[in-house]
């Protein structure tokens, strides 16, 4: 399994975010994902478009975080059902994916040409995020993903099952 990171470019600008993944948007570059839209939200913004036009894969950690923080963005706008996230030309597999998972209706998904932003594009940061990092991460977005669709309990129980025991062995505890 490939561990390579999603690049990942971001503008902001009037309360809105403008987001190009490109490549494969995994578990490890989950961690860096949420801090960014965990800090864009800090800042002041509350809608954001995510470029997914050269994403080639997402995997359910990284949309796990994505669906989570859409959920909390919803609650936080006191616009729930309101599409705070907007996902531009998701190819067939992320499609296929948002709704096997049950997680489309928390976006809006859009087609047509890439968008160009007109504030500057700066590529997002990235750190070397600790394996327990990367495991809660993951663990929080199974989790996520179980709470918003009951079918997904069964696909994701025993991955989150994994990984709550190895968050233990992590963090020291037998």
């Amino acid at each position: 399994m490939s561990t390579a990171s999603a690049k990942i470019l971001v503008s902001a600008a009037d309360y809105s975010a403008w987001i190009q993944i490109s490549g494969r948007a995994n578990f490890a570059s989950s961690v860096d994902f949420k801090a960014l839209m965990n800090g864009l939200h800090e800042e002041g913004c509350r809608r954001f478009a995510l470029d997914l036009t050269t994403c080639v894969l997402m995997d359910s950690t990284f949309l796990g975080v994505l669906a989570g923080f859409g959920m909390r963005l919803e609650e936080s706008n006191g616009h729930p059902g309101e599409h705070a996230i907007e996902l531009l030309n998701p190819n067939a597999r992320i499609s296929e994916l948002l709704e096997n998972l049950g997680v489309s209706h928390i976006f809006k998904i859009v087609s047509g040409p890439p968008y160009t932003p007109a504030a500057p594009t700066v590529e997002a940061l990235s750190t070397m995020a600790t394996p327990e990092e990367l495991t809660r991460t993951s663990l929080e977005a199974h989790e996520t993903l179980m709470n918003l669709d009951p079918e997904n309990i069964p696909r994701f129980k025993e991955v989150a099952q994994f990984l709550a025991e190895d968050l233990k062995k992590h963090k020291g505890n037998p």
